[in-house]
């Protein structure tokens, strides 16, 4: 997901995605280690989504105070 669509979404829908992405990260991490994975750049993907969705959760949370 872009940025901008990242912050188009609701603090519920985000807390979902985010959620999700980690799940997504775990299960390619389980595959990497038993060798049953093709394309390791995924996890790479995967934990940049993961930054993206944290930073703006960050921005949210400092725009509040």
């Amino acid at each position: 997901m872009r940025p901008d669509q990242i912050r188009a979404l609701n603090q519920g829908e985000l807390n979902k995605q985010l959620e999700e992405a980690h799940q997504e990260l775990f299960n390619l991490r389980f595959r990497l280690a038993t060798r049953q994975m093709a394309n390791n750049a995924e996890v790479t993907k995967v934990k940049k989504k993961i930054a993206r969705m944290e930073t703006i959760l960050r921005e949210r949370e400092l725009a509040a105070q």
